[in-house]
């Protein structure tokens, strides 16, 4: 699929850490594991019950198919973090290739968008059926309180680490293995129904509804795309970044098809719909005797951590953005003790409690994939345009046609996009469009200000 290519010419940072500032301490392993547990995340254990309303019982083929898809845009990651392993993701990709801040912006702010978009489905998923093992509540207002709690930890100073992301990503794998052993000791006892896995609902076309349902299923294989803020701590990123991006996904793939099988094979496509809890509703199918706490606590935590680290990301994003004047500069006010951006905490907090009013876990995932895509987007333009600028070291190297049908592939799903998730998703950059000229505004006010004390 790929190649090595050995360029030269202009200057780029070094492979191994030299004129760094940041300790070189991430390895091959740790970085795959840091992957996986961002790919492997929260969002299989909520969308199970909404890829079958699309495709019945044939839950893997759209699983599969946003695999491959992912895989496209996975290897124009591959290309530019080992070309450039200093950049700092999407947005820094687009700056360097397209020289026009507002394209940049746009880039950086819908990765802001998706993050928050994400965190609100994940705070309704927290809000479902998992939860309603230990207490029942009304799902939006819980879904609220929960975001604020977040935002509470937020504010205290919660930092993300590999050694804590290795300890959640065993805790989200050990719910997955649950569910495929659960169903296989099912399978050896004579229950269940083999026939499920292919059963598309009879009025629906197999390749539309499994096109459609790909939109929702690629939300669960992204989250690769924020390795590329840390290749700069990565040791060997040439070598290391492409084996751990690949076998991440891939791992992810085979996970996510094996529970997609299992789900199928315990339940009825219609018993899975029904259900914000659906794998839950599975393992409680099988008969085998697991306490429902125990893989509901499995499930909050993997939900209630996606989305603390979503949050962390989001508001640490719209912080950075401020002090670089491409936001508002009241976003980047911090706490004097903590020195935590609390302005930049509260606001992505209220736009999450706000998406929860107007949409469900499906809907959401669809409009943080939309987001998404633009991103993708501009990354597989950005390999070709790229192209052109050559760096001394050697590095990963992406077939031609990979970023072209990398680009084919997220138009394809953009396609398939509903218009009420093409106007939230409008909304959402409306607002960041806005925002970026209120920011250029008053920049350019405070400079004339500065600029006026210097002369008097």
């Amino acid at each position: 699929m790929t190649k090595n290519s050995a360029t030269s010419d202009t200057s780029a940072p070094p492979q191994n850490g030299a004129g760094s500032k940041l300790k070189q301490a991430i390895t091959g392993p740790l970085l795959f594991l840091f992957i996986l547990g961002d790919v492997l995340g929260a969002g299989i254990y909520a969308l199970m019950g909404t890829l079958s309303k699309d495709v019945g019982g044939a839950l893997w083929a759209p699983l599969v198919l946003a695999l491959l898809l992912a895989l496209l845009t996975a290897g124009s990651y591959a290309e530019l973090v080992t070309k450039y392993p200093k950049a700092g993701g999407a947005a820094v990709f687009a700056e360097r290739a397209y020289r026009t801040p507002i394209v940049s912006f746009l880039v950086g702010f819908s990765m802001l968008a998706a993050g928050v978009t994400s965190a609100a489905g994940l705070s309704l998923a927290f809000a479902g059926d998992y939860l309603g093992t230990f207490v029942d509540l009304p799902p939006v207002p819980t879904a609220i309180v929960f975001l604020a709690l977040i935002a509470c930890l937020n504010a205290r100073g919660i930092s993300d680490s590999l050694k804590s992301n290795v300890v959640m990503t065993i805790i989200e794998v050990s719910g997955l293995v649950i569910v495929i052993v659960v169903v296989a000791v099912m399978l050896g006892g004579g229950g269940g129904d083999v026939s499920r896995i292919g059963a598309f609902p009879a009025e629906a076309n197999p390749a539309l509804a499994t096109l459609s349902a790909a939109i929702v299923a690629y939300y669960s294989f992204v989250g690769f795309e924020t390795s590329a803020n840390i290749a700069e701590e990565v040791r060997e990123p040439r070598r290391v970044y492409p084996r751990a991006l690949f076998g991440a996904l891939a791992t992810a793939g085979v996970v996510y098809v094996l529970v997609a099988l299992a789900s199928s094979i315990a339940l009825p496509a219609s018993e899975l719909s029904d259900s914000s809890g659906p794998l839950l509703a599975v393992v409680s199918a099988t008969g085998v005797p697991i306490p429902d706490w125990v893989f509901s606590i499995i499930a909050l935590v993997a939900v209630a951590n996606g989305a603390l680290l979503t949050m962390i990301m989001s508001s640490r994003v719209t912080y950075g953005m401020a002090e670089q004047r491409l936001l508002p500069a009241v976003l980047a006010k911090v706490l004097p003790n903590r020195k935590t951006p609390w302005v930049a905490i509260v606001a992505t907090t209220v736009v999450a409690m706000a998406l929860t009013l107007v949409g469900d876990v499906g809907t959401l995932a669809e409009t943080v994939v939309l987001l998404l895509l633009f991103v993708f987007i501009s990354t597989n333009i950005a390999v070709l345009v790229l192209r052109k600028d050559r760096v001394e070291h050697d590095h990963f190297r992406v077939w031609t046609w990979v970023p072209v049908l990398g680009v084919a592939s997220c138009i394809l799903l953009l396609t398939q996009q509903s218009g009420q998730v093409w106007l939230y998703a409008a909304m959402l950059l409306a607002v960041g469009v806005v925002l970026y000229f209120i920011a250029r505004a008053t920049g350019r006010r405070t400079g004339r200000d500065h600029e006026a004390g210097r002369i008097h």
